[in-house]
């Protein structure tokens, strides 16, 4: 059976936009207002906030607090070890195909 944290990753990534944050908050720190200018004005600013709130229950996002703005970003350690869980618990035969990030090339 899926441990109750995997099931919540699961469920965080399954959202459209929630994925789409996600990739936008990897590797950097953005506002609210950055992420709503970098979706391209279709989610409003509350819808933002309530889906950055559902992935920092699940420790996906890290938070910084500057003032009275706070700043995400992705938190990978976090996704990698959730991704992990999955490839355990859902296809344990390829978990020894899983190639180290430091092997693959980067996008061009």
């Amino acid at each position: 059976m899926i441990d109750a944290q995997t099931l919540l990753f699961a469920k965080a990534i399954a959202d459209d936009t929630r994925h789409e944050i996600m990739t936008h908050l990897c590797c950097v720190w953005l506002s609210v207002s950055d992420i709503v200018e970098k979706l391209d004005g279709r989610v409003n600013q509350p819808t933002v906030s309530h889906h950055l709130k559902k992935l920092e229950e699940v420790a996906l996002v890290q938070v910084r607090q500057e003032g009275r703005n706070r700043f995400y970003t992705l938190n990978q350690e976090r996704v990698t070890v959730c991704c992990g869980r999955l490839l355990v618990q859902f296809a344990p035969d390829y978990v020894s195909n899983v190639v180290p990030i430091s092997q693959i090339a980067p996008a061009k």
